[in-house]
């Protein structure tokens, strides 16, 4: 029966791994809600100044690695940190929401990791 119940355990846990999106609840950040939407991609919506955000992503980006690109008009960095490369993309929802979307790959395989420790200091970077 133990072994049944480990190997019942054992495949819930793979499914909920690889088949659903991880929900994060980014308490250092602040209490946002943030969510994967894709193997490779952390998303979420704050209520934080977009300029502050611009610059704290443009801060945590110089810490992790080398800008290739970076445009604060259209709120997009792209980054090669840790063999990983990162998008980076800030969107003006309203005037008080910006989104933040963080996403990362690794020879081109998903790093979420990475662009969940990213995102999450760009929140927390945001003053």
């Amino acid at each position: 029966m133990k072994k049944f119940l480990s190997l019942g355990l054992g495949l819930m846990l793979l499914v909920s791994v690889y088949g659903c999106a991880p929900l994060i609840i980014g308490a250092a950040a602040g209490g946002l809600g943030a969510y994967a939407i894709s193997k490779d991609t952390v998303q979420g919506d704050t209520d934080k100044n977009y300029e502050a955000l611009w610059e704290s992503a443009l801060n945590v980006s110089r810490t992790y690695g080398l800008i290739q690109q970076e445009n604060a008009g259209t709120g997009y960095i792209e980054l090669g940190a840790q063999s990983t490369k990162v998008w980076i993309k800030l969107v003006r929802l309203t005037q008080a929401t910006t989104r933040v979307k963080v996403s990362a790959r690794k020879y081109h395989f998903p790093n979420m990791e990475l662009a969940q420790d990213i995102f999450v200091k760009i929140i927390t970077g945001a003053r």
